[in-house]
């Protein structure tokens, strides 16, 4: 099969953002054409012949709008335009001439293999040609995309990939510059979707011909503020859901014990402080972040992860009534005279807690440290017991 003809068959175009780039989208644009027709061009606010080259290929499709507003907004429109058009995979490839059409079809071969995946081309880094900044800045990249995703990459910031229309389209994106291109591999990979690498060729020009529009200090600044609120984002509900989903969605409570509690390579203090710490989580008053909280200090302190979450999961429902009596019971000895009578029964609610704040904050603090360290402490001493027993058994 052709490449042409590949193409038509699976319903791609090439998306070709550009902002005064004048000197080099010509040869860009009938580089690509020998390869596919099937190209849109998305001017961003250009003030320069622009317009005048794209008209001069009558087979392009032309995005434009007088103010420039970023790559990512250009990429946004193109991918919305190329949808309407039926078209179901969309490669975005430089205006700079730095990358090279002759590697259009190592995407659509790839594409043939993986269908859900964004396939981003990478460069190698190594040569010669790439300036400084450009290899740190994609050294910095890669390292926080791996925190953020788990997802090692050789290149997160090349802008030659192929993206799958239709699940980048259900996606609601909050950025318009340079650092969309991370937002959308980020919460991508959140999303399930496969980021895939293929190798590409790239050309950087000597520096006195070079055309950037990156601002080194504003862009820079925008794309760490971003990364600063996408870790945020994966440790506090990322990590956890995707844990969560691990344990119960996929049925494997019990085996998830038998790996973790009796998980020869932790000591039993270890896993008795894990469970004693993820009991106090479960009951100390900041509901609705228990979990979450609990998650991500188990990962700070190193602790047992799994034995925390289900340690944490003391304040399930059935147990809630209980452990907000036991909170203002607890609560009753610090408030003195001023002790808030209550009566245990079945209605008592996180309702309830609003009758006495006081008392059942400092209650639930001390209920959490007192169950913490019981329940700690009868791990210990049972898992001790195990052990010997485990022992006498050989």
């Amino acid at each position: 099969m052709t490449g042409r003809e590949q193409f038509e068959q699976l319903q791609v175009c090439v998306i070709i953002p550009t902002y005064n780039n004048e000197t080099s989208l010509a040869a860009v644009i009938a580089d690509v054409a020998g390869y596919t027709h099937h190209i849109i061009v998305v001017n961003d606010g250009s003030t320069d012949t622009t317009n005048a080259i794209i008209q001069s290929f009558s087979f392009v499709q032309l995005i434009s709008y007088e103010k420039n507003s970023g790559k990512g907004w250009a990429l946004r429109k193109g991918f919305a335009y190329a949808s309407e058009k039926g078209y179901q995979y969309a490669i975005t490839i430089d205006s700079d001439g730095q990358h090279f059409a002759k590697d259009l079809p190592a995407f659509t071969d790839k594409l043939a293999l993986e269908k859900n995946a964004i396939i981003i081309g990478a460069r190698n880094m190594n040569q010669a040609s790439v300036p400084g900044g450009s290899s740190f800045g994609n050294r910095f990249s890669n390292f926080w995309f791996r925190v953020e995703t788990g997802i090692r990459l050789p290149d997160t910031q090349s802008g030659y990939r192929l993206y799958p229309l239709e699940a980048i389209n259900k996606m609601r994106f909050f950025t318009r510059k340079y650092e969309f291109e991370i937002e959308v591999l980020v919460r991508a990979a959140w999303k399930g979707i496969k980021v895939l690498p293929v190798p590409i060729s790239v050309y950087y020009a000597p520096k006195e011909e070079r055309v950037s529009h990156f601002r080194p200090y504003k862009d820079f600044f925008r794309i760490s503020i971003l990364n600063t609120i996408l870790v945020l984002v994966t440790f506090l509900y990322i990590k956890p859901r995707n844990f969560l989903r691990h344990i119960f969605i996929k049925n494997n409570f019990k085996q998830l014990l038998n790996d973790h509690l009796f998980n020869p390579h932790h000591s039993d203090g270890l896993k008795a402080a894990s469970i004693a710490f993820g009991v106090f989580m479960g009951i100390v008053p900041i509901w609705g972040f228990q979990l979450v909280t609990a998650i991500f200090l188990a990962i700070v302190f190193k602790l047992n992860k799994p034995l925390v979450i289900v340690a944490a999961n003391i304040s399930i429902p059935p147990m809630l009534p209980l452990i907000i009596f036991a909170s203002y019971k607890a609560g009753a000895f610090w408030m003195g005279h001023h002790a808030m009578p209550i009566v245990f029964s079945r209605s008592i609610s996180l309702d309830s807690i609003k009758n006495n704040l006081q008392q059942y904050i400092y209650g639930s603090i001390t209920l959490a440290i007192v169950a913490g360290i019981f329940f700690g402490l009868l791990a210990f001493i049972l898992l001790k017991l195990f052990s010997k027993k485990s022992i006498l058994a050989q």
